[in-house]
């Protein structure tokens, strides 16, 4: 019996690890199966993807059009627009297309573009998406419209001077800059002071906007006094710090102690209306219809893009994340400013660090890196016409000579290269040939150098007038030289005593050390000869002649290809 017992006790036992063992089994199956599912129903998206762009057409039109690649997979076999303004990233939870066509290889779509209406989409972006289990969802790039120009005002002809000499001047200082024969100018604008004040109520896209009269009125002498004169301005806009219009600033960011200026913010719906309409105001403003106010034909939106901290704060970001609050501010400058004046030319802004083994990616990042992602961002809203400001300064600025720099490791000829100046500036040129860099007509885009100088106070070895002197004929010869590059804006017509004390002393005047940081002329150095000859066919060989000796040359030619004065060379 006992026997009988241990066997039937067996029998349940295996019996029981059988059904046990296959019920586990399908259980394990019945998980899998159903983890399975959920996760392919949270993987499926749309097969197809469009790629679009929007331009205006007939001043009063939108046209978006596109072309479909992959399968057609919405549920109802439409293809939807959505409009986006520039604050806005997704269309998550939207359900109000303006616009549906069949999904098939090519689409259009046509909208008005309601311009000098609130409604105005001139500063939209476009997306297509399709209806795909139970929601809209984007199947597309965001299309900015990319010829703002269509609908100008102003259809004034550039003007570009016959050399590319600029400098910065002082403003106390116009019959000396007028003697020098200056062509390039700069003018910095404040968005921060210009709205500080009152005196000037502008209406813009049906809302009123207050800004400072007096800060205008100065603004006007100076620009009207310079272009009426033939120079050809090119103003940079910095956003300061204002904490009176607290939406000029980007969301969180508050005032630090290490930043000059800040980013702009058109992430949020207050900062783009203040933004679009500032700009616009300056556009109109100094299209060079009024003489009076005169005309700003380049202007650079920021300055050193590369450099987050100092020149455009907006805390710790990646370098994705911040070019493209950079690239979607530049996108409402560029609409703002090219709706005012079709053959105005903006400008993106770096600094001489190329590739630069300092930057944190934080606050600090690469110049190529920037200018890479920019191009990348610009491409994919659709190609405009961008133009670079860049800054050659020497390595080290405390020093005037840059025809030695590559002993500091920092300068090659490569691509690589960490910085690029003087001595290698046929880098950036050879890098914005590329065709993937290339404006949306196929030109190498327009090249300014907005900021550079040479100081005549060395760090090390005191006075360096003559370096001084020297390194500005050679790097002149240099940028008009090279077909590539537009002007050359030296940094400056005297001295800023704040900059002295740090061994920077670039002006063709030295300046008065006894009254602070106010800038005053003391006297002229042999830059100032060097500089009013440079760009004389007559002139400029004779004037440059005691450089070689310097740099250690007998012929420009034999140190700069294609030296426009090779035929006159002894």
């Amino acid at each position: 019996m006992r026997y009988f017992f241990k066997n039937m006790l067996l029998t349940v036992l295996v019996f029981s690890a059988f059904f046990c063992l296959n019920a586990y089994a399908d259980t394990v199956t019945t998980d899998s199966t159903a983890a399975a599912e959920t996760t392919a129903a949270a993987a499926a998206v749309p097969a197809e993807t469009v790629q679009i762009s929007a331009a205006i057409s007939g001043k009063t039109q939108v046209e978006i059009t596109g072309t479909l690649s992959g399968t057609p997979s919405g549920d109802d076999g439409k293809l939807y627009l959505f409009e986006l303004q520039p604050y806005q990233d997704s269309i998550e939870g939207r359900t109000d297309p303006i616009g549906s066509v069949s999904e098939n290889g090519s689409i259009s779509f046509s909208v008005p573009l309601n311009e000098g209406t609130s409604n105005t989409r001139l500063y939209s972006k476009f997306v297509a998406a399709v209806w795909f289990q139970g929601k809209y969802v984007s199947v597309s790039n965001q299309a900015y419209i990319s010829n703002p120009e269509a609908v100008a005002k102003s259809t004034l002809a550039y003007q570009a001077p016959l050399t590319k000499k600029g400098l910065l001047i002082q403003l106390n200082m116009l019959d000396d800059a007028f003697e020098l024969g200056v062509k390039h100018v700069n003018v910095n604008f404040n968005l921060a002071m210009i709205s500080q004040g009152t005196g000037i109520d502008y209406t813009y896209e049906g809302k009123t906007f207050h800004f400072d009269a007096a800060q205008m009125a100065e603004y006007d002498k100076t620009i009207s006094a310079l272009s009426n004169k033939g120079m050809l301005i090119t103003a940079i806009i910095l956003n300061g710090w204002n904490s009176a219009t607290p939406e000029l600033i980007y969301p969180g960011v508050k005032q630090h102690a290490a930043s000059y200026y800040y980013g702009f913010n058109t992430s949020t719906k207050e900062g783009f209306e203040t933004t679009r309409a500032l700009v616009s105001f300056l556009a109109d403003r100094y299209s060079g219809e009024n003489t009076n106010y005169g005309r700003v034909s380049n202007w650079v939106v920021g300055n050193e893009i590369n450099n987050n901290e100092v020149w455009n704060y907006m805390g710790e970001m990646t370098p994705e994340q911040y070019i493209h609050e950079y690239a979607r501010s530049f996108r409402v400058f560029y609409s703002a400013i090219k709706s005012v004046s079709a053959n105005d030319r903006l400008f993106f802004s770096l600094d001489n660090n190329w590739n630069d083994p300092d930057a944190d990616n934080k606050l600090l990042y690469s110049g190529k890196n920037m200018l890479d992602l920019f191009n990348a961002d610009i491409r994919e809203g659709g190609n405009i016409n961008w133009g670079l400001a860049y800054h050659p300064y020497p390595v080290p600025m405390t020093e005037p000579e840059f025809w030695d720099d590559g002993a500091t490791g920092k300068i090659t000829q490569l691509e690589n290269t960490q910085v690029i100046n003087f001595a290698n500036l046929h880098v950036l040129t050879d890098y914005l040939c590329g065709d993937i860099l290339k404006d949306p007509s196929g030109n190498v885009r327009h090249v300014i150098l907005s900021e550079e100088g040479f100081t005549a106070i060395s760090a090390t070895r005191g006075n360096v007038e003559q370096i001084q002197a020297a390194a500005y004929a050679y790097a002149y010869y240099i940028a008009d030289s090279n077909p590539y590059v537009d002007a050359f804006i030296l940094s400056r017509q005297v001295d800023a005593p704040s900059e002295v004390r740090t061994s920077c002393a670039f002006g063709l005047w030295s300046c008065r050390s006894d009254v602070g940081d106010d800038i005053q002329a003391a006297g002229r150095r042999k830059l100032w000869v060097v500089f009013k000859a440079i760009d004389n066919k007559k002139n400029t060989l004779e004037a440059s002649e005691f450089a070689k000796s310097i740099i250690g040359i007998s012929k420009w030619s034999d140190v700069i290809p294609n030296f426009r004065w090779a035929s006159l060379e002894k």
